[in-house]
Order: C-alpha cells, then sequence, then structure tokens
C-alpha cells in the first residue's frame, strides 16, 4: 500500500510530466520568446471595449473615421481606436443592404452596440534565429469560461498590424466568448522615417530615441546619413526591410501566439499558490483551439497547424489562404469539362508579379475594357495602352492593334499563368489599386532579405506630390500610419517610387521607363521583379548575372522556405475561397493544397474545400455602390464565418463536416435590394453530385 507521501510525489511527477508533454511545466511561466513588458489594458465594454474600440457597430459603420484630438500627437488609445475602424472597414463591408448587421457585425448575436468587454495583452516577441520584434496580443472576453475553454488565433491578413484580423477572426471569436490571439507575423504597420529616424512603438506612437520599436532598419548613423543623401525622404518597413523572411515564421508565429495565450489564461485563471506562482488549469488538452483567419492570415494559421506537434491546434477554419503549396505534378486540376491545368502551385511572387507586368495591358482588351465596373475610373487607358506597346516592343506580346496586344496580354494570364476568367472584372481594380505591384515589391524584397538600401529594381518607398515626385511625408500623416497604413505602401501617403524613372524618382505609376520613354507604369521595374521571380531576364531569355542573379537565387530559396506541406496531420479544416479571387488565384492556392493535402493524407484528410461562386477576395468592393459590384456579389465574409461555425460544430458536437462543394450562391442583381438568405445559399449537408469537389483520378475535379 502507497503511503501519502509516495502518492503525493506520484501525482507532482505525472503533473511534471503531463506538462512537459504540452510544452509547459505545472507552474505558469512567461514563454522566453517573449520579448520586454506586456502592455495590459482592461476595457469596460461601454466607454471602450475589445471589439470596436468604443465606437460600436454603427460607429465602425459610419463614414466619418475618428479624429485625434492633437493630429500631431495622438495618444495610444486613439491610434488603437482608429486602427480598429480602418482595419474592420477594410476586410468587411458595412454599407447598408450588404449583409453587415443582419448577417454578420457586432450587433448581430452579441445584442445592441456590440461592445465586447474584457483584458487586452500586448507585447514582442522573437523566433530562434531573427531579433526582429514581431507583435503580439490576446484578448480575453470577460465572457470567457475557463471550464469551457476556447481559443481562436487571428493572425494578421496581408501586411497589417496587430489588429488586422478584429473583424474577421476576431469577431467570430469574441462574440463566441473565446480568447483571441493576435500576432502580426513580422510583417505589420512598422514603419521607419530614414531621413528623421521615426519608429513606431508597439502602441503606434512614434520616437526617435534608442528604444524598443517595431522595427528600424539595420543601418548605422553614417550609412543611414550617406543613404539620406542619395535618396532624401525615403521609409523603410518592416515586412518588406527587415532583412528576414517572416513568413517562413509565420506558421512559427501563430503556435507561439497560442502559447502566449495559455500564459495569459492562467495568469488570470490558474489555481495560485500561497508563494504567488500560478499552476497551470487552462490547458491543450481541455481548451478548444481553432486555428483561423482569412488571407496571409489564413495561410499563416494553415502553417501552424502543419507544423503544430504538440496538439496546440483542434480544427482550422480559413477563407481564402495565402497558401503556396509545394509543387507537385502528379496531379492535374480541371474545372467541369475545360482543359486540365498542370502547372498549378506557381508561387505567389510568380503570378504576381505576371499581373503587375500584364494586367495593365489587359485592362483594355475588349472583353474587359468597358466591362469590368470603374475600369477608367481607376485605371489611365493612355497609360494602358502605352504599357501595351512597350510589351509589344520588348516582344513580350503579340499583335497588330491595341486591341490584339491587349487580348493576347489577358490570355498570356488567363491560359499560360491559369488566372481564373472570373477575375477579369475585379484585376482592373486591383491594378488601380497598385495591389499586385505593391506585393511584388515587397515579397521580392522579403524573399530575398533585401535591406532598405539594396532598393531592389531600383524603387524605393517615399511620400509624393501631384507630379510624382518625391516629397517629405506631413508629420499629421506620420503619426497616424499605425492606424491609417496597411504595412505594404501604397497606403497612407507612402507610396512606390521608381528612382529609376526618366527624369527623375517618380511614383512609379507616373512613371516613365528608360528604355521606352514612355508613361507605361514604369514597366522596366515591374519586369526586373517579374525576371527575379522566375530567374530570367523575361525580355531577352539570358541568365541573370551579378547582383541579379544573386537576388533571384535568394528569393527562390525565400520561395521554398515558404511551401506549404500539405499535411494537417488529420484536423478537421475547412478553407472557403471565392472563385472570383482576383488577388490570390484559386489555381495556385486553395485548389492545389486541396489536391496536395488528398495526396498526402489520403484518407486521413478531413479538409473540406468550399468554392464560394459570386464571392472575391475584398468584400469591402462590394460595398461601391455601383453595377457590377454590389449587384454582382456576395460576401465571403458570411461564408467564412460558417467555416468557423462548422468547425465548431465539429469539435464540440460531433457534427460531420459536410463535403467538399462548389456553394451557388445568387446575386442581388439590383443594388437597390438588400443581401437576403436567398442570395446566401447554404452550404449544403448532402450537396448534389453535380456541385461535389472531389479528388479522383489524380484530378481535383471542380464543377463549373
Amino acid at each position: 500500500m502507497k503511503t501519502l507521501l509516495q502518492c503525493i510525489l506520484i501525482g507532482a511527477v505525472a503533473l511534471i510530466v503531463s506538462g512537459f508533454k504540452e510544452g509547459n511545466s505545472p507552474f505558469n511561466q512567461l514563454p522566453d520568446f517573449i520579448q520586454g513588458d506586456i502592455q495590459s489594458s482592461q476595457y469596460d465594454g461601454t466607454t471602450n471595449d475589445l471589439l470596436t474600440g468604443g465606437l460600436g457597430a454603427s460607429g465602425l459603420a459610419s463614414g466619418t473615421a475618428p479624429v485625434f484630438d492633437d493630429p500631431l500627437n495622438p495618444t495610444p488609445e486613439e491610434l488603437r481606436t482608429l486602427a480598429i475602424y480602418n482595419n474592420y472597414r477594410a476586410l468587411v463591408d458595412t454599407v447598408p443592404g450588404g449583409g453587415y448587421g443582419e448577417f454578420f457585425g457586432p450587433q448581430v448575436g452579441n445584442g445592441g452596440e456590440g461592445l465586447v468587454a474584457g483584458e487586452e495583452h500586448l507585447a514582442y516577441m522573437s523566433v530562434e534565429g531573427s531579433d526582429v520584434p514581431v507583435t503580439v496580443m490576446v484578448q480575453v472576453p470577460d465572457s470567457f469560461n475557463p471550464h469551457q475553454a476556447c481559443m481562436i488565433t487571428a493572425p494578421s491578413s496581408g501586411s497589417r498590424g496587430i489588429y488586422g484580423a478584429i473583424g474577421t477572426a476576431g469577431e467570430w471569436g469574441l462574440k463566441k466568448g473565446c480568447a483571441v490571439v493576435y500576432t502580426d507575423k513580422g510583417t505589420g504597420t512598422g514603419s521607419h522615417n530614414l531621413a528623421t529616424n521615426a519608429a513606431q512603438r508597439i502602441d503606434g506612437t512614434l520616437t526617435r530615441a534608442d528604444e524598443p520599436v517595431q522595427f528600424r532598419a539595420d543601418l548605422s548613423d553614417q550609412e543611414r546619413a550617406d543613404f539620406n543623401v542619395a535618396w532624401p525622404d525615403r521609409f523603410a518597413y518592416k515586412h518588406a526591410h527587415s532583412q528576414v523572411n517572416p513568413e517562413a515564421d509565420w506558421g512559427r508565429h501563430v503556435l507561439q501566439s497560442i502559447e502566449f495565450g495559455f500564459y495569459v489564461l492562467n495568469e488570470k485563471f490558474g489555481q495560485e499558490t500561497g508563494n504567488g506562482r500560478k499552476v497551470i488549469k487552462v490547458r491543450p488538452k481541455n481548451t478548444l483551439v481553432i486555428a483561423s483567419s482569412v488571407s496571409n492570415g489564413g495561410g499563416a494559421s494553415v502553417r501552424a497547424a502543419e507544423l503544430d506537434d504538440r496538439g496546440l491546434i483542434d480544427g482550422v477554419a480559413v477563407s481564402e489562404p495565402n497558401v503556396n503549396p509545394q509543387v507537385d505534378t502528379s496531379f492535374t486540376i480541371r474545372q467541369g469539362s475545360g482543359p486540365e491545368i498542370t502547372e498549378h502551385s506557381r508561387s505567389l511572387l510568380d503570378y504576381t508579379t505576371a499581373l503587375a507586368v500584364y494586367q495593365g495591358c489587359a485592362n483594355i482588351a475588349p472583353e474587359v475594357r468597358d466591362v469590368a465596373p470603374l475600369n477608367a475610373v481607376f485605371n489611365n487607358f493612355t497609360v494602358a495602352e502605352n504599357i501595351c506597346n512597350s510589351l509589344a516592343n520588348k516582344g513580350l506580346v503579340t499583335g497588330a492593334t491595341t486591341d490584339d496586344r491587349a487580348t493576347d496580354a489577358l490570355r498570356i494570364l488567363e491560359e499560360d499563368l491559369g488566372i481564373q476568367p472570373e477575375q477579369n472584372l475585379l484585376a482592373p481594380i486591383h491594378f488601380g489599386l497598385a495591389v499586385a505591384q505593391s506585393i511584388s515589391v515587397t515579397y521580392a524584397n522579403a524573399y530575398a532579405e533585401a535591406g532598405v538600401a539594396d532598393r531592389l529594381c531600383d524603387i524605393s518607398l517615399a511620400a509624393t506630390d501631384a507630379t510624382g515626385a518625391v516629397t517629405p511625408l506631413s508629420g499629421a500623416r506620420e503619426a497616424a500610419l499605425f492606424s491609417a497604413s496597411n504595412g505594404i505602401p501604397p497606403s497612407a501617403g507612402v507610396n512606390l517610387v521608381y528612382d529609376n524613372a526618366e527624369g527623375q524618382p517618380t511614383n512609379l505609376a507616373a512613371s516613365a521607363s528608360p528604355s521606352s520613354s514612355q508613361l507605361d507604369y514604369g514597366l522596366d521595374a515591374l519586369l526586373c521583379l517579374r525576371s527575379l521571380a522566375v530567374g530570367t531576364d523575361v525580355t531577352s531569355g539570358a541568365a541573370l548575372s551579378g547582383t541579379a542573379a544573386e537576388m533571384a537565387d535568394r528569393i527562390a530559396d525565400g520561395i521554398e522556405q515558404v511551401r506549404a506541406s500539405g499535411n494537417l496531420q488529420g484536423k478537421p479544416a475547412v478553407f472557403v475561397t471565392g472563385r472570383a479571387d482576383a488577388i490570390l488565384p484559386i489555381n495556385h492556392t486553395s485548389r492545389p493544397y486541396f489536391g496536395l493535402n488528398q495526396r498526402v493524407e489520403g484518407s486521413d484528410s478531413n479538409l473540406r474545400y468550399y468554392e464560394i461562386l459570386n464571392a472575391h477576395h475584398l468584400d469591402v468592393l462590394n460595398g461601391i455602390q455601383v453595377p457590377g459590384l454590389a449587384d454582382t456579389y456576395v460576401p465571403l465574409h458570411h461564408y467564412y464565418f460558417q467555416a468557423l461555425d462548422l468547425v465548431w460544430a465539429n469539435l464540440t458536437e460531433k457534427q460531420a463536416l459536410p463535403p467538399s462543394q462548389v456553394v451557388r450562391t445568387v446575386p442581388r442583381g439590383n443594388i437597390a435590394t438588400p443581401l437576403s438568405e436567398a442570395n446566401l445559399t447554404p452550404i449544403a449537408a448532402n450537396p448534389d453530385a453535380g456541385d461535389r469537389i472531389v479528388f479522383s483520378d489524380d484530378q481535383v475535379q471542380i464543377p463549373d
């Protein structure tokens, strides 16, 4: 018979072993990857809150943004409120009639204005091999129940800051009573004014002092001074210029955010001992954890699920994830009776640089020019014609007329690059917003681990005036960068500048290329980025040499570092993606990831893929009240929340996930007609055979 002492010792050993198995000691310990102090705030849900920054649902929907009392010296709370306002509205359509307030929004299922009381904890963390700070945040709503503990990951979409997923994973998780763990993934809005040395603290306020900041370029004082003489008034940005490839660690960032989440929860709910230590009570084994978010954030959560070897994550629910699947040519993709797609799984930089080069010309193809909504508003057709001429003169498109050349540019994107024709209506708006151009610049720098002084392809970042010339950014705009920037210029007054433009450094969109002396959107610079992405000079076909060859090799290595394995380790997972996605083409992201997962996991796979018709990447565009937008598309956001609901039901109630399928939504057809349930065809528990997406005969088969 065991003595009392033996029982105590056995219990202690069991507790220690259990703790180590889950990556924790029996006592709550601050993870060693946390840098510096944790900033903690309590929000009462009346004067301020976790979800809306005190604005409430009506404040988020208002077209009037919150303002600073002193525009040059905003307070941390003012910056936070504006950041929540801008980040929420950047991803969610808040215009009446589009579903806000009925199908989604802070007030839906939450009552009143939807304010959520609770605690917010903010800190810096690092990953092994890098000293660049990564921002992490945990929100714990007052409704959190430690006896029914749940946690949702909310890595930022795009290159956004720490509040980038507030309106997506943040809203769903907080209203569910779950802790929400956020990270900026080492990207974020961290800007460094090289002229003044001003950078952002973790709360967004600016400082020139030598103290912890989100990002400063790795330049000595003399190097920075020399750079400023040659290239005055430039900025460095965290994602582009940190000289690391943060995307390679996005999965680790998410896993670490979960660990930090458990630390915060156990500081609050752990059992306190006599010496002030907290015994861990909230553990992975008694906490439901869903890895989630959209776009880049969704891709980060997918990577986290692939890397999770400690059982931290129970399920995955993501929308339009930016995943770069490992290339597996043993399977093809086919939609309906269309052609087999063998060249799938192209990298983000591959297809994005192609869009940056060819889309400006394709915008004026006859089948696009006068059909795509707001094409002429967002794009200068004279510049588009110049792009077509420059491409033709370089032998990159064929045709005797502009129409012929534009049609050939469109053919290249659709047939050679595997871009869906459904993107044609939206791609011109994205080109006008410089989406592909900005992604090409930022990610080429990041994959190459280039610094700001490298000025990859002679492109830098700065404010520009009405003529396109470089100018200092105003003090008020710089003070608001934390709240207004999406972390990937052009944004919030900081633009892409082509330093080698004919005449002088000029805003890329207004640049004349040296090779053509035409205003062709700085095509020479975009072709340079394209050449680095594919590893050869795309104009001549010759091998790259010198610095260009070195950078191309580094970029190729960087791309390989971010490839997804397709192995979700049997976790229940849901992807929802819009067929009309014009930013992350589905033949290179969700579709091939589904196929790779089927190849890797086979019958053990629990991944479901739902492809939503009449949906695309940026729901916010649906709020533009013009024909071809509000009347044509439905919110993918609604289906993202359905994905979370389905994974939640699977994990808590053992409800089976519906089979992979095409969801045939119904456009509103009239701008004046509010969105209704009739437009939002539900994901079917038992879809018709003609709607099912299957992997059969080494092929991902997608119904038309």
